[in-house]
């Protein structure tokens, strides 16, 4: 990745402290607070309350507009790129192997996706040619405990190989496939398919696996609800964070989908963010729906995913909490989190 100078990681670095205090400070101290005031643990009560907590106010604030300004002011990410334009699209319009990336032509993003700057990233993920440059850069500072490696590809994969050993794998939304290299190189000797919505995602992923010498990947752009490929054709189909950038009808769709697409014995692994029953944590997770543009974050948690998993025609479905860094589920750690789970299901 292109360095883009010493202010620019100063500027960012500043962000991050500002969220590591959010997430390790300020956070423990609202949760403090609100058991402290409210004697009825109920979510409306926990809302109602906090209508007029000054710390929840500076707590939202800042979770808003830290985002906002990773993306965008003089040092943020999108205007700091706009010098490297031409150099930037020139590499992504490099020559690749065939059949490495497939792009449609003329090809349409749900508009789900497109009618609303998901996670603040300015434009989406779709329409700039920049934007795989900018969502990956955006990545390396998604949450405060989020560490500039795959870490937690390699956490999730570590738990997929304990349930299966796939040589075909399917990993919808793929985006600019952070999360699809780790499985190529986990299961050399198979094959790993990435799809997503985004063009210029996916030209970024292909030329990343180009110049990483991975020969047994491909990208291809489509819709993961509804997708080209022959049935039975996978042992794995995985995502990682796409269902909460989905409505509740088009999760069935793809889970539905991946039922189709997998082989007999195969498995569907889906890593993605649930809340639980408790009152302020839901409060604190759909907050940070509506504060990060994440919709369908909410819907989620409340469609019943295991259900849709079963209704599907998968068995032994389970949603486990997923453990994103190291003591992370532990009872001694206050600091904010995202609620990671891991949905899994086997087709018979």
């Amino acid at each position: 990745m292109k360095p883009l100078g010493r202010r620019f990681d100063a500027y960012q670095a500043f962000l991050l402290g500002c969220k590591t205090y959010w997430s390790n400070t300020l956070y423990p101290q609202v949760k403090s607070e609100c058991y402290t005031k409210n004697d009825e643990k109920s979510f409306d009560a926990i809302e109602n309350s906090s209508r007029d907590n000054v710390t929840y106010q500076y707590y939202s604030y800042l979770e808003r507009h830290l985002q906002r300004m990773k993306y965008s002011g003089r040092y943020g990410i999108v205007p700091m790129h706009e010098p490297f334009r031409p150099e930037l699209e020139q590499k992504l319009d490099e020559n690749l192997p065939k059949n490495l990336l497939t792009l449609q032509n003329n090809f349409e993003p749900p508009s789900y996706f497109t009618a609303i700057d998901i996670h603040q990233h300015p434009g989406g993920t779709c329409g700039d040619t920049l934007a795989g440059f900018v969502y990956e850069r955006g990545s390396r500072s998604m949450w405060p405990g989020g560490s500039k490696d795959r870490g937690l590809h390699s956490r999730f994969n570590a738990i997929v190989k304990s349930i299966c050993e796939p040589q075909r794998v399917l990993d919808l939304g793929c985006g600019f496939g952070k999360s699809t290299q780790p499985f190529a190189e986990d299961f050399p000797g198979g094959k790993v398919l990435g799809v997503d919505v985004s063009a210029p995602c996916l030209k970024l992923a292909a030329l990343t696996a180009y110049k990483n010498q991975l020969q047994n990947i491909q990208y291809h752009q489509c819709n993961a609800e509804n997708t080209p490929f022959s049935s039975a054709s996978f042992d794995l189909v995985t995502s990682t964070m796409l269902l909460h950038e989905m409505p509740p009808k088009a999760i069935r769709k793809l889970i539905r989908e991946s039922f189709r697409l997998l082989d007999n014995g195969g498995y569907a692994i889906h890593l993605d963010y649930l809340t639980d029953d408790d009152p302020f944590n839901q409060f604190i997770h759909f907050g940070h729906a509506q504060r990060n543009n994440e919709p369908f974050m909410k819907p989620l948690s409340e469609m019943g995913l295991g259900n849709v998993m079963q209704d599907a025609g998968f068995k032994d479905v389970k949603v486990e909490p997923f453990e994103e860094a190291p003591n992370a589920l532990s009872p001694n750690n206050r600091a904010w989190r995202f609620p990671w789970i891991i949905v899994t299901g086997q087709r018979p």
